[in-house]
């Protein structure tokens, strides 16, 4: 097959050269010979053999990964609207303050209900009722003792008729009397100290529900004031001032993206990721951003994450990758190619896409022999690097083509060669 391919070459050289030879012939005598005047210049480029990494594109579209929609957790009509669309912002950085008064409000009241509560509690701690009763307790038993006293010292004198039995009889029934006044009054205490226990627990759960309702409202005020969630790039307003703000409202009242890193996402065949997989970690493979005006963005990229299948009906996966902004030159939105190497030929020939010539099916290129005579060579090219084109056959390392001046020569022709330099080098 080598020598087929190569006999086909040499096949169609011979027939490129002997159309150039046949136009010769159709021209002038002086167009046929250099006649004496000196070689024509042309610029010449030296073939040489090198190890060319070689690229793939891949159509890409960037996107903002985490953007966020701004909404209100509170019903209220917007005060005060302090930001720009199109304006970078911060996280924390305020963007609506609504008419705060009936939060402010809440809040006083919540705090006058709390300081109530606290100051029952309190009053209950210090247990007036129970230290009442038992004060009351204690008469009552002084008054039994006294009791007890007088029945034990008429007792003896009754029984020696030294005093009345009226006195014994009114002495009983002070002492019957007292003692019921000590069990009323120790039950008096009793009850109070179990009433004065519920007091203190149902008072410190107003104390507890008072201080959850002044949070609360202290948090509703909060919200009343609308900040940027996170840092990013925010949208136009969706409502203006003076429009009303609810917290179960379908429609967010603007978004904000974040813009560094810019997220680019893109398709590949199952082929080229498996490609992509051999090669190693594809993480780990520097992806480059081709921008829609044809220019390269100053960051490299990574692929971060791709899908879990690929899609049956066009059988490509998408992957997404992350590209460093931080000058937020890339918005959401934007078209362009992913650029990642997919494979390295060894050793091979590049030649200038400008050298090449293309006569229907065949591509030729002029080459300067050793001694200054130009040859024409049929070539086979593959991949395009840059503004070169890989041959694979026709040409090899040290052949000297003809990068420039082209229509001026004709095989055979002796020139005058020169170094090709690109513009700028």
């Amino acid at each position: 097959m080598r020598q087929r391919s190569n006999y086909l070459c040499l096949l169609v050289a011979a027939i490129v050269a002997a159309a150039w030879i046949s136009a010769a012939a159709c021209s002038s005598p002086a167009q046929s010979k250099n006649g004496g005047q000196p070689p024509p210049p042309v610029l010449v480029t030296d073939l040489r053999a090198a190890d060319v990494p070689i690229f793939s594109e891949f159509p890409a579209q960037t996107y903002a990964r985490n953007s966020v929609e701004v909404r209100g957790r509170v019903d209220g009509y917007i005060d005060k609207w302090l930001f720009h669309p199109g304006q970078q912002v911060s996280a924390g950085e305020l963007l609506y303050v609504l008419d705060l008064r009936p939060y402010e409000a809440a809040v006083g009241q919540a705090q006058g209900n709390l300081a109530q509560s606290e100051a029952d509690l309190d009053f209950a701690r210090k247990q007036v009722a129970l230290l009442q009763a038992e004060a009351n307790l204690a008469v009552a038993q002084a008054n039994l003792v006294k009791a007890q006293q007088d029945y034990d010292r008429l007792t003896p004198l009754v029984k020696e008729e030294a005093a009345a039995k009226q006195e014994l009889d009114a002495a009983v029934a002070a002492l019957r009397s007292g003692e019921a006044n000590v069990k009323a009054s120790q039950a008096n205490v009793d009850q109070t100290r179990l009433s004065t226990q519920t007091q203190i627990a149902s008072t410190q759960g107003k104390v507890e529900a008072n201080r959850a309702a002044l949070r609360t409202a202290t948090l509703n005020l909060e919200y009343a004031t609308i900040r940027a969630p996170i840092g990013g790039l925010i949208g136009d307003t969706l409502l203006p001032v003076g429009g009303l703000v609810t917290a179960n409202a379908q429609q967010p009242l603007t978004t904000i993206v974040p813009l560094d890193p810019i997220w680019v996402r893109f398709k590949v065949t199952e082929s080229q990721y498996l490609a992509f997989r051999k090669r190693g970690n594809l993480s780990q493979s520097a992806l480059l951003l081709v921008l829609a005006d044809g220019s390269q963005f100053s960051q490299q990229g990574h692929v971060q994450n791709s899908l879990n299948q690929v899609d049956p009906k066009t059988g490509t996966l998408e992957l997404q990758a992350s590209f460093p902004n931080p000058q937020h030159e890339l918005l959401p939105g934007q078209f362009g190619k992913v650029r990642v190497q997919t494979d390295e030929r060894k050793n091979a020939v590049l030649v200038p896409q400008r050298a090449i010539q293309q006569l229907q099916s065949m591509m030729t290129v002029f080459v300067v022999a050793p001694d200054n005579k130009v040859e024409v060579r049929a070539i086979s090219i593959a991949e395009r690097v840059g503004d070169a084109q890989i041959v694979t056959q026709g040409l090899k390392a040290g052949d000297r083509v003809i990068v420039e001046g082209q229509l001026r020569v004709r095989p055979g022709m002796i020139v005058q060669p020169q170094p090709f330099t690109k513009a700028g080098s």
